[in-house]
């Protein structure tokens, strides 16, 4: 017995000392904010996530084919979710300023950012249902809901992330911060991941009353994971947060303050600048793989799992670089300066004829985009001043949102504008093939990231700056998920 236990005793202090360094995401957690505990706040970004591919990916395919909706009205409809984007900044302040005599600032726009989530996905089935024209309704009143369900539903997943980041800035100390937000991203990529999969595998037998079921599944799902994330995170204290006599500082106030100085309005131009750029392929990468590199759906499909891979490696290096003391600036740049590299290669595949160095061009897409968003948040949740970090990743997260949206938006106006125009011959006689339109676009997004480098240069501390030294070695702890 004496033997077994002191065996027992020895496996225990080995795993302790094991743990730490190689369990995923152990080096986020700190005393104040526990692996379980972090774990289970980041659930609001897979709610997040699952929203995005319900909207994004599943309702779209579903709604052109199998309901036969217009893809014009489809497309108009995806994108109203970003009309409540540019709020996010007024959500992340109105946060920071919250009065409330339960003593919370973060949880209320959670909560009600899971209401409007839940209330936008509870009604847009019987919406959808309208639309398609298998109803005796009038197609307006289809048109109503579903314009309603997708921007309850935009509202509500802007709300709650934008809150629920600055909860996690709240929480975690500076030091474990840009663990934390490779974490957030990784919960939000495995989010979508997850739920495009389930979505895919519970409509295969589609019929209009399993994808009610679907959509409803989701809302319930979504209001589960977001009621676990918030559970007992924000501490109670009225103190703070009590009705005053003092007025609260106004939002026009708080802004210039807080971008007195130009580094916070630098990095929010260079913000815009980078996710337009990384985001305007968006749609164009699978059909340039089918129609210009001849590769077959199962090819083009297995682009997305590159893109995240890529993304997956950038969230590794983005979290050992500046969680041992990196210049988050200067991972912004070099994430676009991956950028230019993985553009230039999908361009050269095409008169190389190389479906490899096309496929290493996806991937370091992804990798330099990881590589610009976790860092770029990062500076974000930096810029925090007396508090208000809602405002600063509220403003982070609006110009992000709004500048991909419009991105892919333009992308594919600008693919289809040079296409027919060289396909006319108006672009001269060496610019007639149907790559032409891609090609201009990816030429574009180089230029955008260059505009980027040139945004956020000053911001890259100088080289005379001492640098904190590593404390550790690399080890799987280092890897966010």
């Amino acid at each position: 017995m004496n033997a077994a236990r002191q065996l027992n005793d020895r496996v225990a202090r080995a795993w302790v000392r094991v743990g730490p360094r190689f369990l995923p995401f152990a080096d986020a957690a700190t005393a104040d904010l526990p692996l379980g505990r972090l774990l289970r706040l980041s659930l609001f970004q897979v709610s997040v996530g699952m929203a995005m591919a319900l909207l994004n990916g599943t309702l779209n395919r579903v709604m052109i084919v199998e309901l036969a909706v217009p893809a014009w009205l489809v497309s108009l409809m995806v994108a109203l979710p970003l009309a409540f984007a540019p709020f996010r900044t007024l959500v992340g302040f109105r946060s920071d300023t919250h009065r409330s005599a339960l003593g919370w600032k973060r949880v209320p726009y959670i909560w009600m950012g899971t209401l409007l989530q839940f209330g936008g996905l509870a009604i847009m089935p019987f919406a959808l249902l309208i639309l398609s024209g298998d109803t005796h309704g009038p197609a307006v009143y289809g048109h109503i809901g579903a314009a309603l369900a997708f921007l309850l539903v935009g509202a509500g997943l802007h709300t709650a992330q934008t809150a629920g980041l600055a909860l996690a800035t709240d929480l975690a100390p500076p030091a474990s911060r840009p663990r934390v937000v490779a974490l957030l991203y990784v919960m939000l990529l495995l989010g979508m991941v997850a739920s495009s999969l389930a979505f895919g595998a519970l409509l295969a037998d589609f019929s209009q009353i399993r994808l009610i079921q679907v959509i409803q599944g989701a809302a319930l799902l979504t209001m589960v994971l977001n009621v676990v994330a918030l559970w007992k995170q924000e501490a109670r204290d009225p103190a703070r947060t009590a009705h005053r006599g003092t007025p609260r500082p106004a939002f026009r106030s708080a802004w210039r303050a807080f971008i007195r100085g130009g580094r916070a309005s630098r990095l929010l131009v260079g913000v815009g600048l980078g996710t337009a750029a990384f985001s305007m392929q968006d749609i164009l990468l699978e059909p340039y793989g089918g129609q210009i590199m001849h590769l077959g759906v199962g090819a083009t499909t297995a682009l997305t799992a590159l893109t995240a891979s890529g993304a997956l490696a950038a969230f590794t290096l983005a979290s050992r670089w500046l969680h041992h003391g990196g210049d988050p600036y200067r991972l912004a740049a070099f994430g676009a300066l991956s950028g230019v590299l993985a553009f230039a290669a999908v361009i050269f595949a095409d008169p190389l004829n190389s479906a490899l160095l096309f496929r290493i061009g996806a991937a370091l897409i992804g990798f330099g985009g990881g590589l610009f968003s976790v860092a770029t948040l990062t500076a974000a949740m930096g810029l925090e001043t007396d508090g208000q970090s809602g405002l600063a990743l509220g403003a982070w997260g609006a110009v992000q949102a709004c500048a991909a949206g419009l991105a892919i938006a333009i992308g594919g106006a600008l693919r289809d504008l040079v296409s027919g125009l060289a396909t006319q011959g108006l672009l001269g006689p060496a610019l007639t093939g149907p790559s032409v339109g891609y090609s201009f676009v990816y030429h574009l997004e180089i230029a955008l990231l260059f505009a980027t480098l040139i945004a956020i240069g000053p911001l890259v501390r100088s080289a005379d700056v001492p640098q904190p030294r590593a404390t550790a070695k690399f080890g799987l702890a280092e890897f966010p998920g």
